[in-house]
């Protein structure tokens, strides 16, 4: 069964290093997804211009840069939405090419985008099922849907009360943990975060760091794309700086600070 299909606790994907290695992986993890080469043009634009990454399980990625650094095209090709114009995607060790978003979903890939694509005028059941949804013969299953969104909710330690809430009431906290419930429970190797704490409030950021923390903890490798820096420090184990479609430069987070990725950022220059 596809993970489309049935939802399961994460399970931990399975190349060689281009950066430093995460802290507190082995030297035996190998990564989950690793990039080689990749460009992509459009028309006159090189959005990128031969970028090599690796994302390993239980990591948390900050892929960082300025706007136009090339960070959400990255984040496309390895989704499935963009198809690199040159170079190789291995998953576990082996070479892939996504037509779509539907085949790296079927590989185990996941991404939350920065407007969460949930539907407001379905209640939260219905959004954490969306496109997988269960059912028995011709009819929705809606008492197993209930009963595996209740699960699926507490394993990653998200209180919402009411499942029969419609989306549009909740608060953008609560919005944004079931847009990363949803890609978190259905068996991700890797899981794509957008600017997950954009507009949230205080207490609603650190509710979705420590998710973010959660979802690691599964096995998940997590890329974050975020402008707000401090929040690297909360999560992440590793941050790649794009410019200009290029990747300048890759840090152990306990090897940066802030002041070194602003110099970066703004710069570019290579390291």
């Amino acid at each position: 069964m596809t993970s489309d299909q049935q939802p399961a606790s994460a399970v931990a994907g399975a190349g060689d290093l281009t950066g430093p290695r995460p802290t507190g992986i082995g030297s035996s993890q190998k990564p989950a997804v690793s990039l080689r080469g990749i460009r992509k043009t459009f028309g006159s634009h090189q959005a990128l211009r031969g970028v090599d990454l690796d994302l390993f399980p239980g990591e948390c990625l900050g892929l960082v840069g300025d706007n136009a650094a090339g960070k959400s095209t990255l984040s496309k090709i390895i989704s499935g939405t963009y198809i690199p114009d040159d170079g190789t995607i291995t998953l576990s060790g082996e070479q892939v090419r996504f037509s779509g978003p539907a085949e790296a979903r079927q590989r185990n890939i996941e991404m939350v985008f920065q407007d969460l694509s949930l539907c407001d005028h379905i209640d939260v059941v219905g959004n954490l099922f969306l496109g997988r949804e269960l059912t028995k013969g011709p009819f929705l299953d809606r008492a197993k849907m209930v009963e595996e969104a209740r699960r699926m909710l507490d394993s990653l330690e998200i209180r919402i009360p009411r499942l029969s809430a419609k989306v549009e009431k909740l608060s953008g906290g609560q919005r944004q943990a079931i847009a990363i419930a949803r890609a978190a429970s259905f068996q991700p190797k890797v899981l794509i975060m957008d600017e997950p704490t954009s507009a949230l409030a205080v207490a609603e950021v650190e509710a979705v760091l420590a998710l973010i923390n959660r979802v690691k903890e599964r096995g998940v490798a997590v890329v974050l794309i975020t402008h707000r820096l401090q929040d690297l420090f909360r999560v992440c184990d590793r941050i790649a700086v794009m410019y200009e479609g290029t990747k300048i430069a890759e840090r152990n987070i306990a090897e940066t600070d802030l002041e070194d990725l602003v110099k970066l950022i703004v710069g570019g220059e290579r390291h």
